[in-house]
């Protein structure tokens, strides 16, 4: 388990990075990802059988999205289009945020960090939450996935990059809140530091091992933690 103290991280923490399914929202919720991820699938199997056949072995949207540039950039276009309609349409769908979601926004904003949703998601789909559920205050910035451009979503570290960039903040004073190896990946390539969210049993020991700093599995936990303003730099 990782042992680093929470309240160490945060104090460290300038910028405050929130990965989006999972720490915010739960996307597909309402609107269940398999059949988005078998649309898709559907969709690539009509321009090339074998990759199509490859897709319906995942139920995860993102994956067939990662497949599609084996089959060509209109692919990826068709897809891309395709699941950021499905995407906004989800989140209309998906309910209330996260329990401790809308706490940690609001803690973090108003000690002062700079705040960003980092997201493998489209930048339509997060804003259209955030704006339903009046959370857009909150936030300085948007960074979904880089339309057309698979390759650059976590664990790249391009979207925590540009993330630091645009808060004007480094890197390593960044800290992603992220449910996902590849979410502690990504802040691991950025220089960044991560806090990993096991909103499921068992998940733990994988954030431990792809380089989160502490874990928590509560958002809650998070926002008592970010009421505390960061050490003077």
């Amino acid at each position: 388990m990782a042992s680093e103290s929470l309240a160490a991280i945060v104090a460290a923490t300038s910028g405050v990075l929130f990965d989006f399914d999972g720490p915010v929202c739960d996307v597909f919720a309402g609107y269940p990802a398999p059949g988005v991820a078998r649309e898709l699938a559907s969709m690539l199997a009509q321009i090339d059988a074998t990759t199509g056949e490859r897709a319906f072995e995942t139920d995860d949207p993102m994956e067939v999205l990662r497949l599609a540039p084996r089959v060509g950039e209109d692919a990826v276009r068709r897809i891309e289009e395709v699941l950021t309609s499905a995407e906004v349409a989800a989140v209309k769908a998906a309910g209330a945020p996260v329990a401790g979601a809308v706490d940690s926004l609001r803690a973090a904003h108003v000690s002062g960090r700079r705040v960003a949703i980092v997201s493998n998601n489209s930048s339509a789909c997060v804003k259209e939450f955030l704006a339903l559920h009046d959370l857009d205050r909150f936030v300085h910035q948007v960074i979904g996935r880089a339309p057309n451009r698979p390759a650059l979503m976590k664990p790249s570290p391009f979207s925590l990059e540009r993330a630091a960039k645009e808060l004007g903040v480094r890197a390593s004073t960044c800290t992603l809140i992220g449910d996902s190896t590849t979410d502690i990946e990504a802040a691991a390539r950025a220089g960044s530091m991560a806090i990993g969210f096991a909103n499921k049993p068992g998940k733990e020991a994988s954030l431990v091992a792809a380089g989160a700093r502490t874990i928590v599995t509560a958002m809650a936990t998070v926002a008592e933690a970010l009421l505390t303003p960061p050490l003077a730099r």
